[in-house]
C-alpha cells in the first residue's frame, strides 16, 4: 500500500475544474512555473498531455523531467495523481 501526500488527496476528491498546475501532487512553485513557461498552466492541460500520452506512467514521468527538471519522486507522485 503506497501512501499519499495530503496535496494529492486533496487533489482528487473534487473535480479538477479550473485548479492551477501547482495542485498537481508533486508540482511546487518551481516546477509550477517552469511548466507555466511552456504553456501547462492548468491541471487539466498536464492531464491532457497525460493522455496524449497513452495515460504510460513512465513516459509521462520521463516528459515532465524533460519539460519541468522534475525529478523520479515528483514526476511519479503527478502520474499517479493524474491517474487516480
Amino acid at each position: 500500500m503506497s501512501t499519499t501526500s495530503q496535496k494529492h488527496r486533496d487533489f482528487v476528491a473534487e473535480p479538477m475544474g479550473d485548479k492551477p498546475v501547482t495542485a498537481l501532487s508533486g508540482i511546487g512553485e518551481a516546477l509550477g512555473k517552469k511548466l507555466e513557461e511552456q504553456g501547462f498552466d492548468k491541471a487539466f492541460v498536464v492531464l491532457g498531455q497525460f493522455l496524449l500520452l497513452r495515460k504510460d506512467r513512465e513516459l509521462f514521468a520521463e516528459w515532465l523531467k524533460d519539460a519541468s527538471g522534475a525529478n523520479a519522486r515528483q514526476a511519479g507522485a503527478c502520474s499517479q495523481c493524474l491517474q487516480e
